[in-house]
């Protein structure tokens, strides 16, 4: 008797091993898989960041043995920029910078604690600034002046302080470079370029607000927006967005200019954010220390120049950068204090150039400038850094 023919599905079936029929095939995974596909890849992960954590220990031993220091701003610039380099998404890459600059500042901790000096207090955007620069796993030590956190550093009851240098909207900090006329061994070891994003708190309607704290400079950056929406408000100046905020609690009808952090902080309501006039509203900070830092190819450095206030003095002692080819990106003038009397000042010009003052071009350019100065100094050659959101 001849034998029964197989039917094509149980055909298919033999020949492939007793795969899923075509219809089970196209299922997809299911809610169960894909966590225990997540559960693996967080075990992996792990064991690859304490292994990491290892070898950045061995690190610092080798660091201590040749005393150098536990932090270098270049080295972590060039971390972020090799892992940002190598992402081909879906994480954006802000989520990778903040990953990876709590990742290095805690490793950081397993060899020293370090202890940053900032003006405050918590949830200032000099707080925020140095957060994003250090990471939550150091000492942020808040202090009530620019000139106190340049003290602290130079007494060395800290390793590193940040100020804020300048800001797009209302350009230099007076405080900061007066700071660095008194102090000028202390070096910028780092920059921070942080967009700054003002909100509207408070615990009120916003119509019913009658009194805005903030502080000057904050309130400045949004002037236009609060005329146009709170023309019948009372602007008032305090010592810091952080205690505008805390003023807003307490009080009735009123309302602060500070960051979100600080709203979270004081439970404040969010009643408007983004009210900042200029969209590319970028505050600079300085990471200032006792030494430079080395060159990493991506650099900028900072010079502090005394010069007579005679005719053409300016042009003369800018010129040999252009013939050396070394750009010049920042420049502010600051008068130098001096009795009443004294008709014809010197000034004292900060300028930003391109390149690291151990560069051949950079290193003649500063020789030759030097000449024609009363007095130049070299406030630090650091790494040029991105901006970060705040």
């Amino acid at each position: 008797m001849a034998r029964k023919s197989s039917s094509p599905a149980q055909s298919s079936s033999k020949s492939n091993g007793g795969a899923a029929q075509p219809s089970e095939s196209k299922k997809g995974p299911t809610l169960a898989s894909l966590r225990t596909e997540i559960d693996r890849i967080d075990k992996e992960l792990v064991s690859l960041l304490n292994r990491r954590a290892e070898i950045a220990v061995q690190i610092g031993q080798v660091k201590s043995k040749n005393g150098l220091e536990v932090f270098s701003a270049a080295r972590e610039e060039e971390v972020l920029a090799k892992v940002l380099g190598a992402s081909r998404g879906p994480l954006p890459e802000d989520t990778l910078r903040h990953i990876f600059r709590e990742l290095m500042s805690g490793t950081r901790a397993l060899q020293r604690t370090l202890r940053v000096a900032y003006l405050g207090p918590k949830y200032s955007y000099s707080h925020l600034a140095s957060v994003a620069k250090f990471g939550e796993a150091v000492e942020h030590v808040p202090l009530g002046s620019i000139a106190a956190v340049f003290e602290e550093l130079n007494r060395r009851h800290v390793q590193f302080g940040i100020v804020p240098l300048e800001n797009s909207t209302d350009g230099r900090i007076a405080d900061t470079l007066d700071m660095f006329t008194k102090l000028p061994n202390i070096k910028i070891r780092a920059e921070v370029r942080l967009r700054i994003h003002h909100c509207l708190l408070g615990r009120c309607e916003w119509s019913q607000v009658r009194r805005v704290y903030s502080k000057s400079q904050a309130l400045s950056q949004c002037r236009n927006w609060l005329g146009k929406n709170l023309p019948q408000a009372a602007k008032i100046e305090v010592v810091s967005t952080t205690a505008a905020a805390e003023l807003a609690q307490r009080e009735e009808f009123a309302a602060a200019v500070a960051s979100k952090p600080a709203g979270q902080e004081y439970k404040l309501d969010l009643l408007a954010e983004n009210i900042e006039d200029r969209v590319d509203n970028v505050t600079r900070f300085a990471v200032i220390a006792e030494t430079a830092e080395a060159r990493t190819g991506r650099d900028k450095t900072t010079l502090m120049a005394r010069i007579p206030n005679d005719p053409g003095s300016l042009a003369k002692m800018i010129a040999p950068l252009d013939k050396t080819g070394v750009n010049m990106t920042w420049i502010e003038s600051f008068p130098m204090p001096g009795p009443p009397s004294d008709r014809n000042p010197s000034y004292l010009f900060f300028l930003d150039v391109e390149g690291h003052a151990e560069d051949p071009e950079v290193q003649k350019a500063i020789e030759a400038v030097r000449k024609r100065c009363e007095r130049l100094d070299v406030l630090g050659s650091y790494p040029r850094s991105e901006i970060v959101e705040s």
